[in-house]
C-alpha cells in the first residue's frame, strides 16, 4: 500500500508524491490596482496539532493536521519549490477551492480545473482571478462574512487552508521516471544556483529569491503551558489586492492523474495570542510596513512563462469582494515600486502529520 503520510520537515509540509509546500509571509497590497508580485519576508512557522492535545481546541485535534500562527490582515503565499516530481495539487481556503470556486472534492476536475500543476506552478499567492492575475491572501477572523468561505457558502465553519496533493498515475509516473533518467544522461553537468523567488528571508537582510532550506530533522516543539485546552480564535483567508500572476491550465489529459489523493493536510490558522497560548512560543513580529520597504529601495518580482496557458477566473471567485469592505480602510501607506524595483524571473525524512476528520 502506497504512503499517504504527509510529513512536516522544518516549516515544509511534505505531501506524498514529492510534493512540497511552505507558507510565506509577504507585504499586504492595497485592494485597487494590479500589482507586482510582492516578495518572501519568511516563512511561518508550522507546528503539528498532535503536539499540542492538552491546549488545542477539541475540534482541532479531531481535524489533524498542523497550524501557524498569522495577524490580521496579515498576507500570505504558498510557495512549491522543491517539489520533485509532477503532481496536481488541490488548495482549499474554507474548502473552497482556490482554484475553481467550487465546493472542495476528493476528485480532480477539469471543467473548471480545480488543482494547481506542480512543479510547473512555482507558487500560489491568491484565489483565480483571470487574465494572469490572482487576489492576494489575507487572514481574517471567522464570523465576519469575510473569508472566501464565508463569501461563496454563506457559512464560516472550517477556516484554514486544506491542501491535497494527487500524483501521477502507475504507468505515466514510470514514462515520466524514464524520461528524466534519459534527459540526465544527456545534460552536461552545471552547477545550479540556488534559485526560487520566496525563501525565507531574515529581516536584517534585503529580501531577495533564495533557495528552499535543506530537509532537517524537526526540533521538538516547545513544551505547551499547562491548562485545558479551550475554543481558539479560529482564521480563514479573504481576499487582498491583485497581482499580476497566471494559474496554469494542466496539458495533461486529466486520466494521467491517481484517482485517488496521495496525501492531504488540514491547516489551521491561529491568532498570535493564541498561537503563544497553545504552544509557548513567541509569535512572529509584525508584518513589514509596506511603504518602508518600497522607499528602501527593495526588489518586487514579475514572473511570466510564455509556453504556459493561463486559466479563465470563475464566476464565483469573481464575486468575492476584499476584506476591507468588511473591515474598512486601514490606511496603511503604499508606494509604488519604481521599475528598476521590479525583477523579471523565468522568462525574464521529517515527523508525520496525523490526519483527522474534516
Amino acid at each position: 500500500m502506497a504512503d499517504t503520510t504527509v510529513r512536516i520537515d522544518g516549516n515544509t509540509l511534505r505531501l506524498p508524491g514529492g510534493v512540497a509546500v511552505r507558507f510565506i509571509r509577504t507585504l499586504r497590497l492595497p485592494e485597487t490596482g494590479t500589482h507586482p508580485l510582492p516578495p518572501g519576508l519568511g516563512e511561518f512557522p508550522v507546528r503539528r496539532v498532535s503536539d499540542y492535545p492538552d491546549t488545542v481546541p477539541e475540534a482541532w485535534r479531531a481535524r489533524g493536521g498542523v497550524m501557524l500562527p498569522v495577524y490580521l490582515r496579515e498576507a500570505m503565499w504558498l510557495s512549491f519549490a522543491g517539489t520533485t516530481e509532477p503532481a496536481a495539487l488541490q488548495v482549499g481556503v474554507g474548502k473552497v477551492c482556490a482554484v475553481s470556486g467550487r465546493p472542495w472534492s476528493g476528485r480532480l476536475a477539469r471543467k473548471p480545473q480545480n488543482y494547481v500543476v506542480l512543479p510547473r506552478q512555482p507558487w500560489l499567492d491568491g484565489i483565480n482571478s483571470g487574465k494572469g492575475t490572482v487576489r492576494q491572501f489575507v487572514a481574517v477572523p471567522l464570523g465576519m462574512g469575510a473569508t472566501v468561505e464565508g463569501q461563496v457558502t454563506g457559512e464560516e465553519v472550517w477556516g484554514g487552508v486544506q491542501l491535497q496533493s494527487f500524483p501521477l498515475d502507475d504507468r505515466e509516473l514510470a514514462r515520466w521516471r524514464e524520461q528524466e533518467r534519459l534527459r540526465g544522461e544527456r545534460d552536461v553537468p552545471s552547477v545550479k544556483t540556488g534559485g526560487g523567488f520566496g525563501a525565507a528571508l531574515p529581516m536584517a537582510a534585503p529580501p531577495a529569491p533564495g533557495a528552499v532550506p535543506a530537509p532537517g530533522a524537526v526540533s521538538a516543539p516547545a513544551a505547551a503551558p499547562a491548562g485545558r485546552a479551550r475554543a481558539a480564535a479560529a482564521m480563514g483567508l479573504g481576499v487582498g489586492g491583485s497581482m499580476r500572476q497566471e494559474v496554469y491550465q494542466d496539458d495533461r489529459p486529466l486520466k494521467h492523474w491517481a484517482k485517488e489523493p496521495a496525501g492531504r493536510v488540514f491547516v489551521h490558522l491561529v491568532t498570535p495570542p493564541e498561537w503563544r497560548r497553545i504552544t509557548g512560543e513567541a509569535p512572529p513580529e509584525s508584518p513589514v510596513d509596506r511603504a518602508a520597504y518600497t522607499r528602501a529601495g527593495l526588489p518586487w518580482f514579475d514572473y511570466y512563462d510564455e509556453d504556459a496557458q493561463d486559466l479563465a477566473r470563475t464566476d464565483t471567485l469573481g464575486a468575492v469582494r476584499p476584506v476591507g469592505d468588511w473591515l474598512g480602510d486601514d490606511h496603511e501607506p503604499w508606494q509604488d515600486p519604481a521599475p528598476h524595483q521590479v525583477t523579471p524571473l523565468k522568462d525574464a525524512p521529517g515527523k508525520p502529520v496525523e490526519d483527522g476528520d474534516w
